[in-house]
């Protein structure tokens, strides 16, 4: 994952629960393929510097917390 933290790196408290879903729940797999894809992008425009508006930057990064409390929320209560 490049230089991107894992969700296993950012919950580590949670990560054998992140294996277990990613497997287990084609739900949380897509969901963690989107957010995983979306940080990607983000941080290719970022490292690239490709020229982007504000405004959709910050939409991106709104998008990829969004998919990031969806994914905690269901580690947490699956």
């Amino acid at each position: 994952m490049d230089d991107s933290l894992s969700l296993g790196q950012e919950f580590p408290e949670l990560q054998d629960k992140v294996e277990q879903l990613r497997v287990n729940d084609q739900e949380f797999s897509q969901i963690m393929q989107e957010y995983y894809s979306l940080d990607r992008q983000i941080k290719g425009l970022e490292t690239r510097d490709v020229p982007t508006s504000d405004t959709h930057f910050e939409d991106l990064k709104k998008q990829r917390l969004l998919l990031k409390d969806t994914l905690y929320f269901k580690l947490t209560h699956a």
